[in-house]
């Protein structure tokens, strides 16, 4: 049933973002966009999306704000701007007017109401500051000195085995490792 769904959205997916770039949505180049990403429809050409940006799984980007519609009768907008080399994990939510610098890491499920400096790692609701994205990435190469690696051929795509599954599952004793 996941690889039906995800057949099914890899359909989609073209034809959806190109109708928010023919609405104006800016993308740049290597662009990843996981399944149920929502880039606001109503007022994509507010957003700027830069060079190697991943939104992974139910990313939700909004250049709007509708709440003031019904006691005020205007709706609040923003624009939107996302650095180059930007990732911006699962469930996360990037509401109007925020700016998010260049090598940014988003942790899952944060929601990002402020503007995030270049290169830092930022999680939670609201989103902040953890730590330089340096450190970050220095503490995951000590890590995989640690836990296993595994080559591409573990992955989904590559039609990975039972064998392999168990494999990886026995090999993480401690619950973690990497994948290419």
């Amino acid at each position: 049933m996941h690889r039906l769904l995800q057949k099914l959205y890899s359909c989609f997916k073209p034809d959806y973002l190109t109708s928010l770039k023919k609405q104006g949505l800016t993308v740049g180049k290597h662009f990843n966009m996981q399944f149920d990403v929502v880039i606001d429809p109503s007022h994509c050409w507010h957003i700027t999306i830069g060079d190697y940006v991943t939104l992974a799984p139910r990313v939700m980007i909004l250049a709007h704000d509708a709440s003031t519609k019904r006691f005020l009768n205007y709706t609040r907008v923003g624009k939107v701007t996302i650095g180059n080399h930007v990732f911006i994990g699962a469930n996360s939510v990037v509401l109007p007017g925020v700016t998010i610098g260049h090598h940014v890491i988003i942790g899952a499920g944060s929601v990002i109401t402020k503007n995030i400096p270049d290169h830092v790692v930022v999680a939670g609701n609201p989103a902040k500051v953890l730590m330089r994205l340096e450190d970050f990435l220095q503490k995951r190469q000590e890590e995989m000195a640690i836990y296993p690696l595994f080559g591409k051929e573990y992955k989904v795509e590559q039609q990975v085995s039972e064998a392999m599954k168990l494999e990886m599952n026995l090999k993480m004793t401690e619950g973690k490792g990497f994948i290419v």
